[in-house]
């Protein structure tokens, strides 16, 4: 099943939704439109029981360029210069990055093409990315007079602080083999074939339990942000609840008996 919700093309692979962001034009912006289409579509994917994994692709040369520039300068001329625009802009922009890391559905990134500013930041929210091998990587905001200030909060989670600094305050590009030894994207396979990578380990995924999965995810993200003593704690109490659930207690009986598991969903 395909569907064209404004600029996203939905469709659906099995247990795996492809959201695939599809304005060229734009150079598959984030704006307005875009903002809204992709957080309509992960809300709706999270509550579905038939979905157990989200690719996120592109049409075109560009994965995502980041914030939709010439949207945002024509609130230059509102009575405050644009900053409510601009306000509401990027609030927004941080609830599709949030709702992607509170999505219990894993989010894989496959892109071809420049991902640069937000587009890294799309990137780096992701789960897992897969990217072609002639990709390129940038946060050019520094480059003319726009720090990426909230790309930088995506970024500094998965890269060290060193590499971090160094994409955000050179703002050179960079290519995906350097983006893999970055720690931005996790493969890097032929060009044109980041699609086809990232459903193959989409499926893998999905061939596990999604109950597990949901709650993997959910304390991934929970005990990062934690002293390491308080995640101990949360991870061992996540891992007591897990023990009792129907699924693992069907995995684990499936493995001392050697026989395939049988998941719930």
């Amino acid at each position: 099943m395909t569907d064209i919700s404004g600029p996203l093309v939905i469709e659906s692979v099995g247990a795996v939704c492809v959201l695939t962001l599809s304005h060229s034009p734009s150079r598959n912006a984030l704006s307005e439109a875009m903002l809204a289409a992709l957080l309509t579509a992960i809300d709706d994917v999270a509550s579905r029981d038939d979905v157990k994994v989200i690719v996120l692709a592109a049409h075109g040369p560009a994965f995502c360029s980041g914030h939709d520039l010439k949207q945002l300068t024509t609130r230059r001329s509102d009575p405050d210069n644009g900053r409510a625009y601009y306000a509401a802009v990027m609030t927004r922009c941080a609830e599709l990055m949030q709702a992607i890391v509170r999505c219990p559905k894993p989010v894989i990134a496959a892109l071809e093409g420049v991902a640069t500013a937000a587009g890294c930041q799309l990137v780096a929210t992701c789960d897992l990315a897969v990217a072609g091998g002639d990709a390129k990587f940038a946060t050019p905001g520094v480059n003319i007079g726009l720090f990426c200030s909230t790309p930088m909060v995506a970024l500094t989670r998965n890269l060290s602080r060193k590499r971090a600094m160094e994409m955000l305050l050179l703002g050179e590009q960079m290519d995906a083999r350097a983006a893999l030894d970055f720690g931005l994207v996790n493969r890097v396979v032929t060009a044109g074939r980041a699609r086809t990578e990232a459903l193959e380990m989409a499926e893998a995924i999905a061939s596990k339990s999604a109950v597990t999965v949901a709650i993997g995810k959910r304390a991934f993200y929970a005990q990062i942000e934690m002293p390491l003593a308080d995640a101990y704690a949360h991870a061992a109490d996540v891992m007591v609840r897990n023990m009792i659930e129907r699924d693992a207690v069907e995995g684990i009986g499936a493995f001392i008996e050697k026989r395939p598991p049988q998941w719930e969903k």
